[in-house]
């Protein structure tokens, strides 16, 4: 029987942490919960976003092309919530960002998490933002070292990486071979993600070096995220036909317009071409994961956040599993 917690603490959780929960869904009925009809996946939303009388769950259908959920989808809520709530709407994975949550950093207690839940670790974000700069080591090889390890130690084969800020030059100077050499031999990839330049008035400047953009890079895999390419005022699918068979995971979050803010919108609720760009990763048989890295950190409540999210799943797995959008073309 699925528990309402209703904001009392609840003990025995994973590393013997506890936290607050408003409901748990044990894991057999967030991984089992399928049609045995269909084989498809039942999505509850929360009863806030339901209207009266309706029903609080949903089927999506499971696609080829898994759909994970990164933990940066739950800020200002923690590791352990972003856990319970892929397993809650039935997400495929998790994309674990490295923070200064300790939680965030812990192997152990992740690997717990994740079984707990039945939600694996996919990806591994490594802690290369302005605000993660402390995190594990001001040393930017440290950090990548360390999410190696602890993706090798989760079980997961990506470790997402930005390129270096300009200002760190010995690590730009070296980055494209540095990459290669942690790379080589072992079952983890490096896929580094597409950023954007900064404006400053009509100018253009370049805060990442060798380049914002893994396209001009001499990179083995790279992170596709489809908001930062709103920001660039790139073409997204452009994008992903000259990676090719680097492309190895991909960011999906809508965007409006080229500037700042990035804004990591719920897909559809943007202007990128998001379902094109899912119809082509299943057309051309990509084999990546589809990770939604979507901006909840202004709704006003949590059933909000969690129908966001249920949202971006039903997107995602919609377009993947064969919905045309209505004028698309074909790219090769």
């Amino acid at each position: 029987m699925p528990p309402t917690v209703g904001g009392a603490r609840r003990r025995g959780a994973p590393g013997g942490i506890s936290w607050n929960h408003r409901r748990l869904w044990p894991r057999e009925e967030a991984r089992q919960g399928r049609d045995p009809g269909t084989g498809w996946r039942r999505v509850h939303l929360p009863v806030s976003r339901a209207g009266k009388g309706e029903a609080i769950a949903q089927v999506t259908e499971v696609t080829a092309i898994k759909v994970a959920l990164s933990t940066a989808s739950v800020f200002p809520e923690r590791t352990p919530d972003a856990f319970e709530t892929a397993a809650r709407l039935g997400y495929d994975g998790l994309e674990v960002m490295v923070t200064a949550d300790p939680v965030s950093q812990d192997a152990a207690v992740l690997r717990k998490l994740s079984d707990y839940h039945g939600i694996p670790v996919v990806a591994v974000h490594a802690p290369n933002l302005l605000i993660t700069q402390r995190v594990w080591s001001r040393d930017p090889w440290m950090k990548l070292m360390r999410s190696r390890d602890l993706a090798e130690a989760l079980g997961a084969r990506i470790v997402v990486v930005h390129p270096p800020f300009r200002w760190q030059r010995e690590y730009a100077r070296y980055f494209q071979d540095g990459i290669a050499e942690l790379s080589a031999g072992g079952n983890v990839a490096f896929a580094v993600e597409n950023l954007y330049p900064l404006l400053r008035g009509e100018t253009e400047i370049a805060a990442y070096a060798p380049h914002w953009n893994p396209v001009e890079m001499d990179c083995s895999a790279a992170t596709l995220d489809v908001s930062h390419a709103a920001v660039s005022g790139s073409d997204v699918l452009e994008m992903a036909v000259q990676l090719g068979s680097r492309l190895a995971h991909v960011h999906l979050g809508d965007g409006t317009k080229p500037g700042l803010p990035d804004e990591h919108l719920v897909p559809g609720r943007g202007t990128q071409p998001c379902a094109e760009l899912l119809r082509w990763l299943t057309d051309t048989g990509y084999s990546g994961h589809v990770v939604l890295e979507v901006s909840t950190h202004r709704v006003p409540t949590l059933g909000d956040r969690q129908a966001d999210l249920a949202e971006s799943l039903d997107f995602a797995r919609r377009y993947l599993a064969g919905a045309r959008p209505a004028g698309a073309g074909t790219r090769s």
